[in-house]
């Protein structure tokens, strides 16, 4: 006898909406966006075993007192086995994760002491985050005494969200919802969170999420929801998760976590410009090319200094020089399949070493985001400038 699916316990779109307006009491986020995504991020945290990976969740901002940390507490009296870290190693977490009753959520606060540019490298934590996104993530390690040691491997699939300053790893960042808090304005108001009093709120929510996510896990199990279009690769990844908790919750969240799923990917392509390599890609297009077909390196450094918001002026306390640039562009390839490097180039009766806009063309196609509306002029052509 076949036995039906049982049936949800509640509406969904209600339930989240009330989860939100707990957000909504006790925290100002930059974009009505991040009301969603939070919200749905927060459901998602007790469906963990429906889905293939799991988005981290990213509060960042320049400056302190921006709002990150009461974000992260009010996202704490919501989710399932809240595991709250400041400076814990990645021995700590994964032995959690794989060890406790119960997968826990971790919740890591103030992570720019880790990966901060005072911090140094933190290459295991980084691959714990990493490695945890996806459900077939595990880390391995050596156990026992002495000689007589095994390699076990340990789970690290849970859901992880993150608080700090600055920014974070480019593998960390395209692997989160990322949203950048901002100190609040005047006329932005919001209720003192009370512990003693709210966390027991949060917690009777928590509890409707958790028993409502288990009358609805056969609609997500498994279902890859409809994605916006040009959400695709690490986006998808990030968001499948969330859309797939909109859709089972019906009312209006599939249709506002879609608008905040565009809004939010936007967002990051605009301020996250992906890893350091990318970034002088986007920039090498869009403010020193422009338009132009080659130009000396000499030429290139000078206005890639130039540019106020690039870090190029200053990269560890130098700035960027011939050698580095051939250094960083090297590593990506020309529609021939070669290295770009620098070539020769005619100009004003000498021969110049220099960079072809055609050798680039191919990396600005498969890296680059398409191109801002209102880039900066080019620079003058070379006077006799001919093919070398």
């Amino acid at each position: 006898m076949s036995v039906n699916p049982p049936a949800p316990v509640m509406d969904g779109s209600a339930l989240l909406d009330e989860v939100e307006s707990f957000h909504r009491r006790f925290n100002i986020f930059p974009l009505e966006a991040a009301y969603v995504a939070v919200t749905l991020w927060d459901a998602h945290a007790h469906l963990l075993d429906c889905f293939d990976s799991t988005p981290r969740l990213a509060f960042l901002s320049p400056e302190p007192g921006s709002g990150k940390s009461r974000a992260l507490e009010i996202v704490e009296t919501l989710v399932p086995q809240p595991m709250v870290a400041v400076n814990a190693s990645a021995s700590a977490l994964f032995r959690a994760v794989s060890g406790m009753e119960g997968r826990p959520t971790i919740l890591f606060d103030e992570i720019d002491t880790v990966f901060g540019p005072k911090a140094g490298e933190n290459e295991q934590l980084r691959g714990f985050l990493n490695a945890g996104h996806r459900r077939s993530g595990v880390m391995w390690r050596c156990v026992g005494d002495g000689s007589n040691q095994q390699v076990q491997e340990f789970p690290s699939f849970c859901g992880v969200a993150v608080a700090g300053l600055g920014s974070l790893p480019d593998t960390i960042l395209t692997r989160s919802v990322i949203v950048r808090m901002r100190r609040r304005a005047p006329n932005e108001q919001v209720e003192p969170f009370r512990q003693r009093i709210h966390e027991k709120e949060g917690h009777e929510l928590r509890d409707r999420l958790a028993n409502w996510a288990q009358s609805i896990r056969h609609l997500v199990d498994g279902v890859f929801p409809e994605l916006p279009d040009g959400i695709s690769d690490r986006p998808a990844d990030v968001w499948e998760p969330l859309l797939a908790v909109a859709d089972a919750a019906g009312g209006t969240w599939p249709e506002r976590a879609r608008a905040a799923c565009i809004e939010l990917v936007n967002a990051a392509k605009t301020s996250d410009k992906g890893s350091i390599g990318i970034r002088l890609l986007i920039d090498l297009r869009d403010y020193v090319f422009n338009g132009i077909d080659r130009l000396p390196t000499v030429a290139i450094l000078d206005r890639l200094h130039s540019l106020e918001e690039a870090p190029w002026a200053d990269m560890s306390g130098k700035p960027l020089d011939a050698r580095g640039l051939s250094r960083m562009l090297r590593e990506y390839m020309t529609a021939d399949n070669a290295p770009i490097a620098a070539r020769n180039i005619k100009a004003g009766g000498s021969v110049m070493k220099g960079y072809y806009a055609s050798d680039l063309h191919d990396a600005w196609q498969r890296y680059c985001p398409p191109p801002a509306e209102s880039a900066l002029l080019p620079l003058l052509p070379l006077p006799g400038r001919s093919e070398a």
